[in-house]
């Protein structure tokens, strides 16, 4: 009995994460703009083809796929959930 309710009190912590392709990146900020966990911001670098990109800035992503959808670029922006036990 003690089991079973220790094992229903343990929450589950799930985490994700946006990973920017760079050179797929054209600089438009959509993504920042759309982020409502503010995670992403404009990079100070430079694409192959003289873009600024986007990148991630840290912890608190949500899963939520706001940049993701947001993004004209097919393949920039992909969600990728890095925990969950």
């Amino acid at each position: 009995m003690l089991v079973q309710t220790i094992m229903k009190n343990k929450t589950k912590q799930v985490k994700y994460q946006a990973v920017i392709a760079a050179d797929e990146c054209k600089g438009c900020e959509r993504c920042v703009n759309a982020c409502p966990k503010s995670v992403l911001q404009m990079g100070r670098e430079f694409n192959f083809m003289g873009f600024p990109y986007a990148v991630y800035v840290g912890e608190g992503c949500i899963g939520c796929g706001a940049c993701f959808y947001t993004c004209p670029e097919p393949g920039a922006i992909t969600i990728v959930k890095v925990t969950g036990d």
